[in-house]
């Protein structure tokens, strides 16, 4: 049984009561109300909250207009569906249909527009959407353990596939499935959604971190994989491949790290200046692959410039806090 299925099933409970207590008519639609106000985010529920009020006032006030008009007709209502719902999809109101739609059929059961009518059917959201938006608000479970798995999935991916191209450079007959890409590609995509719904359920001191993460982890998965598009063209074991090889093995166990050190880069220019200084190939096969490996090099430097970026950001939001 999900959390959510709790809070609506309290939600319920809670405006029905509310609504007998209040002698509001019928206590029932208090608590249909409420069960469409349980949102899975504290933010969307706030915001889907004030939606469905506006959305329901100005129903009120629409079918208020068109069956004081025309009548407490079946056809009456199919107007005021043409005229309301087009009015509250211009103005992003739309979310909010249903529970307009549940207060005008209340008012159109009355055959009546009276004032107390109207008031009980604004006491109705209130008590729906009140207790509704009080469970929202009070809990939402913590994403925190699932983002922190995802992360930890995510860098061991990373960490088998430089340790695998590292291997497949000492010995390019090595054979790989590399199913820690599509691994790690699924972890990314779920860590991002997770991560939107951790924001959404804060209501204060937005947390921005997560999305940055997986934000990374998402433009470095790109690079990699450009970077087993240039290993497929290195089929012979040269000196350069080598030496990128031990580059490799040092990421494979730095990518874990929280702070962005600089050691990889500093190593990595120095063996772009040391390529330039070797001797020029000397055929054309041997030119096709350094050519492949200076491609790779730039790729692992495009990597590494994205870790850089995000540590940016950390340090802004530590600035920030403190």
């Amino acid at each position: 049984m999900g959390i959510r299925i709790i809070k609506t099933a309290l939600a319920a409970i809670a405006a029905i009561y509310t609504a007998v207590y209040l002698g509001l008519e019928p206590p029932l639609g208090a608590g249909i109300l409420a069960i469409i106000g349980v949102e899975v985010t504290r933010m969307k529920g706030l915001k889907s909250a004030f939606v469905r009020f506006i959305a329901s006032v100005l129903g009120l006030f629409f079918a208020s207009l068109v069956f004081s008009l025309l009548g407490f007709h079946i056809w009456a209502v199919a107007i005021f569906i043409l005229i309301t719902f087009p009015v509250l999809s211009r103005f992003q109101l739309k979310d909010g249909i249903v529970t307009s739609s549940v207060i005008v059929f209340h008012l159109f059961n009355h055959a009546e527009v009276t004032t107390y009518i109207i008031g009980n059917e604004i006491m109705l959201l209130f008590a729906g959407l009140g207790w509704a938006t009080v469970l929202n608000i009070i809990y939402m479970p913590k994403d925190e353990h699932r983002l922190s798995y995802y992360r930890s999935t995510i860098e061991n991916c990373f960490g088998v596939m430089f340790q695998e191209m590292a291997i497949t450079l000492r010995n390019p007959a090595h054979v790989w499935n590399g199913g820690e890409i599509l691994e790690a590609f699924t972890a990314i995509e779920e860590g991002a959604n997770s991560s939107v719904r951790n924001r959404e359920n804060r209501l204060w001191g937005q947390e921005h971190y997560w999305s940055s993460y997986f934000e990374m982890r998402r433009q470095q998965l790109e690079t990699v994989q450009q970077m087993l598009v240039e290993l497929a063209f290195v089929y012979q074991k040269f000196p350069q491949a080598v030496m990128i090889a031990d580059l490799l093995d040092h990421l494979s166990s730095d990518v874990k790290s929280d702070v962005y050190e600089g050691n990889v880069e500093e190593r990595l220019r120095e063996l772009s200046q040391l390529f330039q200084e070797m001797e020029l190939p000397k055929t054309r096969e041997e030119f096709e692959i350094r050519a492949s490996l200076l491609m790779l090099l730039r790729e692992l430097e495009r990597y590494l410039g994205i870790a850089k970026r995000l540590k940016k950001r950390k340090v802004m939001l530590s600035e920030m806090k403190s």
